[in-house]
Order: C-alpha cells, then sequence, then structure tokens
C-alpha cells in the first residue's frame, strides 16, 4: 500500500501545484508534457515489467521500481528548466510503470480468490485518498513552502515502503513455481541437463516500448500541440503502425517473448482487455470534464468541483470489497455485467440534469457510478489472475492494466475533440465576438465572470454543459461496447487454475475442486 501511494499520489498532488512550477521555471505551453510524459513511460513500461515479473519474481521488480521511482523524484526537486523537470517525470514514470502492475500482482500471489477482494478494496482506499488528500497537500506545500518539496515528500514514504518490501516480502509462490519445474525436469529423466537461463527478450521489450511511445504519444498530443490532420500527427500513427508490425515479427519468433500470444489467444483474458479498454474509456467522462461542468457550468470552485468528483472513490473501494458477495453466488461475467449496467445507465441519466442545477445531483450519480464500477472492475481483474499461474500472472495483469491505461489516452483524445466540436458548433451561434474557441479558453473565461455580459457567460455555461453532456453520451456508448464484449466475447464461466494462491495465514484451508464444472458458482471454486 506504501508502495502503491507512490504512484497514486503522484499524479493528484501535482495537479494543484503547476500554477507555481510555471511561475518559477516557465515553459506554460509544454507543462502539460509533466502528466503526459509520466503517463507515457508507465503505459508502455507495464508489458515489460510484467514480464520481467514472471521471469525473475514480483520482488526485484518492485524494488528497482521504487528505487527508480525515487531517482526521480530527487532529480525532480533539483529541476532548473520546463524542459529537465519533463524528463525527470519520465523516470519517475518508469519506476510507477514497476510499481503500479507489480503490487497488483504480488496482491493475487499472497492472498487466496476468497480474500483477494478484501486486499484489492484496501489497494483501492490508497487510489480514494490520494484523489482527495493530494491537490490539497500539493497546494499546502506550493503555497507555503515550495512547490519542490512535492518530490522531496516521496521520499520517506518511499523509504519505508523500500524497507518493509525488502525485510518482509517473500514470494511462496515463485518457490513452488521453481520446485514444480524441477520435478518436472527430474521426472523426464537425469540427462535433461541444467535448467535454461531465463531469457530477456530485448528485441521485443524495445519495440514494444517503441510503439507504445509513438501511439501514447500521437494520442496525448493530437488535436492539442497540432491539428489531427498535420504532419505530425499523421506521422506518428503511420509509424506506430510500422513498429506494430515489426514488433508482431519481432515477438513471433522470441523465445520468451514480452507480450506473449497467449495474452490474445485465451478468451477469458482477451475478453477483460477489451473490456478494461472500455472502462479507461468511459473514465475521461468523470474525471476529465467533470470538474470542468462543475466549475464552470455549476460554479463551484476548484476544492468543491474537486468533492464532487471525490464521491465517485468513495463508493468504488466499498462496492469492490464487497463484490464477492455477488460474484460467489452468480460468477465473475454476471457480476461485471451487473456493475457495467449499472454504469451505462448513469452515464446515460447525467445529459439530463437540469441547467443550472445542484452540486449534489452530479455528486449523487458520481456515488452510484462508483458502486457500479467497483462491481465491475474488481472481479474481471480477480478472474484473470485466478486463470493463470504463477508463472504467467505477471504478464496477464500487466496486459489489462496497459488496455485500461491506453483506453484512457484513447478516450482524452477522443473526447477532447468531441467536446471542442459540440463547442465549436455551439460558438457558431454566439451572441457578440471574441469569445474563446476550445473548452479550456472558455472555462478560464468563466473563472472571470466580470469579464463578460450576463448574456454571454449564460450562453458559454450552457455551450460548456452540451459539449460534457456529449462526452457522457459518448462514454455510455463506450459503457455499451463494454457489455457487448461481456456477452458475447467472455466466457460464461472463468476458468480457475488448480493452484491457488498461497496463504500467508498459517492456518490450513481447503483446496479448491476445480473439476467442479456447473452451478452459478463454478468460476469461483
Amino acid at each position: 500500500m506504501l508502495g502503491m501511494a507512490l504512484a497514486a499520489l503522484d499524479g493528484t498532488i501535482l495537479s494543484t501545484a503547476v500554477p507555481q512550477i510555471v511561475g518559477d521555471l516557465g515553459g506554460f505551453s509544454v507543462f502539460s508534457w509533466l502528466f503526459s510524459g509520466y503517463l507515457l513511460a508507465a503505459t508502455v513500461t507495464l508489458p515489460v515489467y510484467g514480464k520481467l515479473s514472471d521471469t525473475f519474481g514480483r520482488k526485484p521488480v518492485l524494488i528497482a521500481g521504487i528505487i527508480l521511482f525515487l531517482i526521480g523524484s530527487v532529480l525532480c526537486a533539483t529541476a532548473w528548466n520546463m524542459g529537465s523537470l519533463i524528463a525527470f517525470r519520465v523516470v519517475q514514470g518508469l519506476g510507477g510503470g514497476a510499481i503500479q502492475g507489480t503490487v497488483q500482482t504480488i496482491a493475487a500471489d499472497l492472498y487466496p480468490l476468497k480474500e483477494r477482494p478484501k486486499i484489492q478494496a484496501k489497494l483501492s482506499t490508497v487510489w480514494a485518498t490520494s484523489s482527495i488528500a493530494g491537490p490539497a497537500l500539493g497546494g499546502l506545500l506550493a503555497g507555503y513552502a515550495d512547490w519542490r518539496w512535492i518530490f522531496v515528500i516521496n521520499l520517506p514514504v518511499g523509504a519505508l515502503a523500500l524497507y518493509l518490501t525488502v525485510r518482509h516480502l517473500h514470494e511462496p509462490g515463485r518457490t513452488r513455481d521453481r520446485e514444480t519445474r524441477a520435478a518436472a525436469r527430474t521426472k523426464r529423466g537425469p540427462g535433461t541437463g541444467a535448467p535454461p537461463r531465463p531469457r530477456i527478450d530485448w528485441a521485443g521489450a524495445l519495440a514494444v516500448f517503441a510503439t507504445g511511445t509513438l501511439l501514447v504519444t500521437a494520442l496525448v498530443q493530437g488535436g492539442v500541440a497540432w491539428p489531427w490532420l498535420s504532419v505530425p500527427s499523421l506521422a506518428l500513427l503511420a509509424g506506430t503502425a510500422l513498429l506494430a508490425v515489426v514488433t508482431f515479427l519481432v515477438e513471433r519468433r522470441a523465445a520468451e517473448p514480452i507480450i506473449p500470444g497467449w495474452v490474445w489467444r485465451r478468451r477469458p483474458i482477451a475478453a477483460v482487455n477489451l473490456a478494461l479498454g472500455a472502462l479507461g474509456l468511459l473514465m475521461i467522462a468523470p474525471t476529465v470534464f467533470l470538474p470542468t461542468y462543475a466549475q464552470s457550468v455549476l460554479g463551484l470552485g476548484p476544492i468543491a468541483a474537486g468533492f464532487v468528483l471525490s464521491a465517485m472513490t468513495l463508493t468504488w473501494p466499498i462496492s469492490a470489497a464487497l463484490s464477492d458477495r455477488v460474484y460467489n453466488r452468480v460468477g465473475f461475467r454476471r457480476t461485471a455485467i451487473t456493475g457495467m449496467s449499472i454504469a451505462l445507465l448513469v452515464l446515460l441519466a447525467f445529459p439530463l440534469l437540469p441547467f443550472p442545477g445542484q452540486a449534489w445531483q452530479p455528486a449523487l450519480l458520481m456515488l452510484v457510478l462508483g458502486a457500479g464500477l467497483g462491481l465491475f472492475q474488481l472481479p474481471l481483474i480477480i478472474a484473470v489472475q485466478g486463470s493463470v499461474g504463477w508463472s504467467e500472472r505477471g504478464t496477464a495483469t500487466a496486459s489489462i492494466l496497459f488496455c485500461r491505461q491506453l483506453g484512457q489516452s484513447v478516450g482524452a483524445a477522443l473526447f477532447g475533440a468531441l467536446a471542442n466540436g459540440v463547442l465549436t458548433d455551439k460558438l457558431a451561434d454566439a451572441p457578440g465576438t471574441g469569445l474563446p474557441g476550445d473548452l479550456d479558453s472558455v472555462a478560464h473565461a468563466l473563472d472571470d465572470p466580470a469579464a463578460l455580459t450576463d448574456r454571454a457567460a449564460d450562453f458559454l455555461r450552457r455551450a460548456v454543459d452540451s459539449a460534457v453532456d456529449s462526452v457522457f453520451l459518448g462514454a455510455a456508448l463506450a459503457a455499451a461496447l463494454c457489455l457487448l464484449v461481456l456477452l458475447f466475447v467472455a466466457p460464461r464461466r472463468f476458468p480457475v487454475h488448480p493452484d491457488p494462491a498461497p496463504d500467508p495465514d498459517p492456518a490450513p484451508t481447503p483446496e479448491p475442486r476445480p473439476h467442479k464444472t456447473t452451478g452459478p458458482a463454478a468460476d469461483t471454486s
């Protein structure tokens, strides 16, 4: 949880300190890369770290990730201009990718199927707490101390996480996996020789990293730094397609590929990859556009707008912790369908809110949305982790987290273009001239209502309301596509690997019976 806190706090604590950072270092035109650079590095390295954790164990990968994150934090605190700070944020992201994927995998290694919802819910509370406390803490440090303390504060937390990991984390699953392989070699006979040394697919890792870098860069910067149909966007997308073909050919020939083909050949994992990608897509609506709606349409301040969004983070971990009571009765697939159906209804209800409305109305919808998504995401992650053995769990976990992160990047680009398109159409009929032409400029203009006439301010608020409504309808479409994946691609019953995760509790637990294939809870037996 302490290791996860490093990655969870990193984005939220920085958001409120951007004005102070820009005022000190300059570089206003590129400050968005403080977030994009970190997201890029963390996303594209997830598959690499997943494979490395399956090959060498979770502990060394997690330790390396924490150390790399802390080195990046120290460098960020010493940055002398915006370019250096962005470069050091990329270093932080390289460590953050190792932390995010490996912690989720360790939770599945150490806790049996029945206990995983509770421990995963505890990990979710780290993100919930960070989303609430991070902006406030970042604002306090930037306002009353110095923005560099935002990175320095990572050092004691990371040092304690590193000590506890080195001192107390043991991997019984890895030991058992080695013993199983040794027994298999012994059974084959004495002529089999020494076990082969683990191979690292460096060519595949480089190809995956390069492909992901070009794709995420195109999605993050397209429509922002340059138009979508401009030469840079088309060149990046063409380069992504070319490198994707190269990656496929390299991984097809590799003995130990970074992204093995079974990730997409196995129906349960492929279905969850698609479903989590749709989740990342729809999550852009509440996390990115709801704060703009709360401030520009409802007239709330930044802190109050943050609390409207935080309502979702309150019910999400509670719903996730209780999800085992549902999927133990009806199964993983039906539980996920129930959760996404709730989310779909909420997303469709958002455009029906009155204008301008009250703050409690979107907050109530976010409470329900968090409950639905808690029922959706966690059972699918547990289902995938339970369907594979120790030696494949890191790769499988990294693949679904990578698809979710990639879905967020696609959603940010797609819904950003959608919102600005709707806003442009609305502003074509605007009263008067000189009004801003994109969502960010409109939001900044509404922060200073004295500069606008009452008629112009009301028109802009209605335009923002229409733009955000269109985004939530787009998110509802993503939720509907997710339901189609669950209904027609996901298996009715997820397989359960015959080797359960070892229980850290010394009290013996009964072995599961994987031969049981009937009844609503067959996929969790």
